[in-house]
């Protein structure tokens, strides 16, 4: 069977019927609410105290948060945004040829999946070691390399701080703990305009223990389940959604 990324352009006449979600499980605009609860958290505000608390409450009550001034540079993060652009232009055969793979042992791959209309871009990154991780990252754009990798090491800083803040909110000994838990991939997610009947990913969770989201800005992409209701997050600019994985999910219980 010939596999396509979605940016290969499949068109919903192309689609099986195992493509097509049930009506029950399409998303209604009308029980999509938007969540302005979000936890939003200035870590930039200089109350180291205070933002020890917020994190910490959010941890507790919410499993989620959106952090501003966090540190990143806005043109570190630009740069993210756009070298992920470009490569999700790139000629579909190059990136079939070159990075696409079904093998779920590769530390760097590109795999689509239909059901949720998603190509996904998946790279080994944190902790980075240049030896170990670049050679395996896409060499096209030219730039692809030395933009991650800034990305990754400005990003990994980032959730070393939150790393020691959260284990000081769960009273653990060391604040490495978490770290010797953390997931190391990112993926680079890309979504083409979709059909109705193939909307975005369904509802599930993290099973590594921090996931820190570089959210679309232009889409409220995100939703949480809040007590029992379907919440749109409130996209920021230059901000960055926290979520909390199962095994810092076990933790909190």
């Amino acid at each position: 069977m010939d596999i396509k990324v979605l940016s290969s352009g499949i068109r919903l006449s192309s689609l099986t019927k195992k493509y097509v979600r049930p009506e029950l499980d399409r998303p209604r605009l009308s029980v999509v609410a938007q969540f302005n609860d979000v936890p939003v958290i200035d870590l930039g505000c200089g109350d180291g105290n205070l933002v020890s608390k917020q994190i910490a409450d959010a941890c507790f009550h919410h499993g989620f948060f959106t952090v501003i001034n966090h540190g990143v540079p806005k043109k570190v993060i630009d740069d993210m945004l756009k070298a992920a652009e470009k490569f999700s232009e790139l000629p579909v055969e190059e990136k079939k040829k070159l990075y696409y793979s079904d093998d779920l042992s590769k530390t760097m791959r590109l795999s689509t999946s239909n059901f949720n209309w998603r190509d996904r871009l998946r790279l080994d990154c944190f902790p980075c070691c240049k030896k170990k991780c670049s050679p395996e990252w896409p060499s096209n754009p030219s730039s692809y390399r030395g933009i991650v990798s800034n990305y990754v090491m400005e990003v990994g800083e980032l959730g070393v701080m939150l790393e020691e803040v959260i284990s000081k909110s769960l009273g653990l000994e060391k604040s490495s703990s978490i770290r010797e838990v953390l997931g190391e991939h990112m993926a680079v997610n890309f979504y083409p305009p979709c059909p109705e009947t193939t909307y975005g990913l369904p509802g599930h969770t993290d099973p590594n223990a921090l996931t820190i989201l570089l959210q679309d800005t232009q889409v409220s992409g995100i939703q949480v389940l809040k007590d029992g209701k379907w919440l749109a997050v409130k996209p920021h600019p230059d901000a960055f959604v926290i979520k909390l994985g199962d095994q810092l999910q076990m933790w909190l219980q």
